[in-house]
């Protein structure tokens, strides 16, 4: 893979890690608001891995262990593994009130949280450079 191709990749995945933290805080908030009070991070973790609460968030997770799995593996990356990526990102991260899942929690995510707003549009910006001619999914 060329190396631009290669950089951008890598700031559209810091992006998405830095959009995952921010979904990872807010929902522990929330949880805590609505449920009680997480007692230490090995409990935290527990809850992430098992929880049903948290187990929406698993889309961005596997998408991100993709990413990590496909730029470390010997075999060179392709401009169409790449626009894949982008076009399966941009389709994940689109909220939707109407929606139930993914669509559903991020809309709502979106609607409480600032910073998951702003961690949104850092992973929008970064997917930018890797859009393609005749790609209309929002941005």
């Amino acid at each position: 893979m060329a190396e631009p191709l290669r950089n951008r990749l890598e700031a559209v995945r810091i992006a998405l890690l830095t959009l995952h933290k921010a979904l990872v805080d807010s929902e522990r908030i929330t949880y805590e608001q609505t449920v009680g009070t997480i007692s230490s991070p090995n409990h935290f973790l527990q809850l992430l891995t098992n929880d049903p609460w948290f187990a929406w968030l698993q889309p961005l997770s596997q998408l991100i262990v993709s990413i990590d799995e496909a730029t470390e593996a010997k075999e060179p990356l392709t401009s169409t593994w790449v626009d894949a990526t982008a076009k399966q990102t941009r389709s994940l991260l689109t909220p939707s009130e109407s929606s139930e899942g993914f669509a559903r929690h991020y809309f709502d995510a979106l609607q409480r949280d600032p910073d998951v707003v702003i961690a949104h549009g850092a992973v929008i910006k970064a997917l930018k450079p890797l859009k393609q001619k005749g790609d209309n999914q929002p941005t």
